[in-house]
């Protein structure tokens, strides 16, 4: 089962990388990245992991290798993140929120648009988190600047 949802996950990924017009040899390492994501947040929520948090390590993990084949491949790093969150959007729940407002079922579809936006929200997070750590990560390389000081 997990399988057929990283083929998937790999196939819609790599779609998405057309549809961004992503060069033809990077569609691949989109769908890597996709799967890379989707595989994660399946594992967690397999163990009982609920899917805010799930969402936020996956896509952490996206931005994660986005930023390793950006660097790699001398490639746009929004090529890779895009692509790769598609498998993490939650359409599902706010289609289902949606349709339980035109229902008239409030309760029902204000608890699923609630759960849509921590989701969204977490799958933000991570991508910043990880940029966050990067940037972290590269100054710590970096030596120090010396500053001359100037005579008045």
């Amino acid at each position: 089962m997990i399988i057929e949802q990283l083929i998937t996950s790999f196939i819609s990924t790599a779609a998405f990388g057309i549809i961004f017009n992503a060069q033809k040899d990077s569609l691949i390492k989109c769908g890597i990245v996709g799967m890379s994501g989707w595989f994660i947040y399946v594992v967690m929520t397999n163990f009982g992991v609920d899917a805010v948090p799930a969402s936020l390590a996956g896509s952490f993990v996206v931005a994660l290798i986005s930023q390793t084949f950006a660097r790699l491949y001398k490639t746009p790093i929004i090529i890779f993140n895009v692509a790769g969150i598609i498998p993490l959007v939650p359409g599902g729940l706010a289609y289902d929120a949606m349709r339980n407002f035109v229902e008239n079922d409030y309760n029902l579809a204000i608890s699923l648009a609630v759960k849509a936006g921590l989701i969204s929200g977490a799958i933000a997070l991570g991508l910043v988190f990880s940029e966050v750590i990067n940037q972290l990560i590269r100054k710590a390389k970096l030596p120090p600047k010396v500053y001359k000081r100037s005579r008045l």
